[in-house]
């Protein structure tokens, strides 16, 4: 292999996973120190941490008055398939899906809830579905981020006002990180392991007016999970317990503690406004990297529906792109490894189900001067694993 210059400048923090991703600016694991470990989650102190978690949550989202919020076990996964289990079924479901994770939602629509009037609108490769397709009377449940695919929802003018179905959509990935439209919102799910660099297997889920009804006045005609149920004991009426601090299995108080870390570092940054200026530079700083570097491009090519969170980059110069995906992803690898041993930048490949190249999250717990000097180091490694193989 060639010897070639690698740059003098490395970031300050290599560490651009898109999950879980790098904690807040300023944080240490000895700010966790008030954590209730060793407590039970039972406790009217662990209970009021969780409470509190809940009503900043509530006011960082911008939540409107009449929205509930709290936390349910399985990450974002456990908080979309308790809504899914808990709320569907009077109606006929559209889901739209477009990378892995949606992908989960369609499956389990199709496999193991086995709805019977199931339209379902699948696609790939950085490309979204034709969101016309939605009707306002049957639920729609879709990804408002698709964080493996590096695409998003481009608005929110295909869900009708009037609508007679409820939406049911996983943020993961886009809470924090982005405007959310919540007249168009009935339930919304995300992790802690995303936009504010949080703990995993905590899922969160948010529930509308029109989300309660449903709860109230259905009842599931198949099992569900004590893990997924939303419901009272017997089966009918909302689980209003959730909301007050009762879990539906034990919590980690130290991962309450970080989220609760996390949601005052946003807080004390300027609240959503600040968070979503923070993705803007970053992804600025990104982008002005691609705009400039031939052998290298985003891998969704409509910049309307380009997630600028979770940027997903593809090969573009020609004798590489003509590759198979196999070749590919060696290069990618290799890439990914010299980068690891230089501790410049961390778990920057792809996710395993997308097309190889890179991808880089640009979320608000990240640095715009990292991301910018990224870019000089995915050039050497790009230059030296080509050399190489």
């Amino acid at each position: 292999m060639p010897d070639l210059a690698k740059p003098h400048l490395r970031p300050f923090d290599p560490r651009f996973s898109c999950g879980p991703t790098k904690k807040h600016p300023g944080w240490s694991p000895e700010k966790l120190g008030t954590a209730l470990v060793g407590r039970s989650h039972r406790t009217p102190a662990a209970k009021q941490r969780m409470v509190e978690a809940y009503e900043r949550t509530a006011e960082l989202l911008e939540c409107p008055a009449d929205y509930r919020v709290a936390m349910v076990p399985g990450s974002d996964t456990g908080a979309m398939e308790a809504a899914m289990w808990s709320l569907l079924g009077p109606r006929g479901v559209d889901v739209f899906a477009w990378d892995a994770f949606g992908g989960r939602w369609a499956k389990d629509a199709v496999e193991q809830l086995k709805l019977d009037d199931l339209r379902t609108f699948v696609t790939s490769g950085g490309e979204t579905p034709d969101f016309t397709e939605a009707r306002p009377d049957r639920d729609l449940v879709f990804t408002w981020n698709a964080t493996a695919a590096g695409a998003r929802i481009p608005d929110t003018d295909w869900i009708a006002d009037d609508r007679e179905g409820l939406t049911i959509v996983d943020a993961t990935s886009a809470a924090f990180a982005m405007k959310l439209d919540w007249n168009k919102i009935d339930v919304l799910t995300y992790s802690w392991q995303k936009s504010l660099g949080g703990e995993a297997q905590h899922g969160m889920i948010v529930l509308g007016p029109r989300a309660l009804d449903r709860l109230a006045s259905h009842r599931p005609t198949w099992p569900v999970p004590r893990i997924l149920q939303l419901h009272n004991a017997d089966g009918t009426g909302v689980l209003e317990e959730i909301f007050e601090g009762k879990t539906l299995n034990t919590p980690s108080m130290l991962c309450f503690e970080d989220y609760l870390l996390a949601l005052k570092w946003a807080a004390k940054e300027g609240g959503l406004p600040a968070l979503t200026a923070r993705v803007d530079r970053n992804f600025q700083a990104l982008s002005d990297w691609v705009g400039k570097t031939a052998w290298i491009d985003f891998l969704c090519a409509d910049e309307q529906r380009r997630s600028p969170v979770s940027v997903t980059l593809k090969f573009a110069e020609p004798d590489i792109a003509a590759l198979d995906q196999e070749a590919q992803w060696a290069l990618t690898r290799r890439m990914c490894a010299l980068l690891e041993r230089e501790n410049a930048a961390l778990d920057v490949n792809p996710h395993p189900s997308a097309p190889a190249g890179l991808r880089i999250w640009c979320g608000p717990t990240m640095e715009a001067d990292d991301i910018a000097a990224l870019g000089p180091w995915l050039d050497w490694a790009y230059a030296s694993a080509k050399a190489e193989l």
